[in-house]
């Protein structure tokens, strides 16, 4: 997540740095240090952030399941974590989701396919998807 991406998502969360501070659980100069660059926004902070902001806006219906988006087979639907759990609109947060036919190993080798995912993008991307 980059500095821009994080500061919009802020304020899609309606939260000042401070109020986003105590939310997230780091200190006031962590956000300021992500929202002008100075700093990576750690993986911890990065999904703690989207899942927020996704359940702010799960109420509007913006997203539909992965497996209904990506056509997976039964078979593959009954192994992975995200059917198990009736989350197919979170399946970029929950580890050991089986993308693209496999297990990923840690959270920046699955962020870097669920980026480029139709499940995530109306999130990430609000031209491509339709968020309030």
């Amino acid at each position: 997540m980059n500095s821009k991406e994080f500061t919009y998502f802020r304020k899609k969360l309606n939260k000042t740095q401070k109020q986003l501070a105590k939310l997230l659980g780091t200190s006031l100069k962590a956000i300021h240090s992500y929202e002008q660059g100075w700093r990576t926004v750690p993986g911890h902070i990065e999904r703690q952030a989207l899942f927020l902001v996704s359940m702010k806006l799960r109420a509007s219906k913006w997203n539909k399941s992965c497996w209904t988006i990506k056509k997976c087979p039964t078979e593959r639907k009954k192994r992975c974590p995200a059917w198990e759990f009736g989350a197919g609109d979170l399946c970029w947060f929950i580890n050991g989701t089986i993308c693209e036919g496999a297990v990923q190993r840690d959270w920046n080798e699955k962020m870097s396919i669920c980026r480029n995912c139709e499940v995530l993008q109306p999130l990430l991307n609000p031209e491509v998807g339709h968020l309030p």
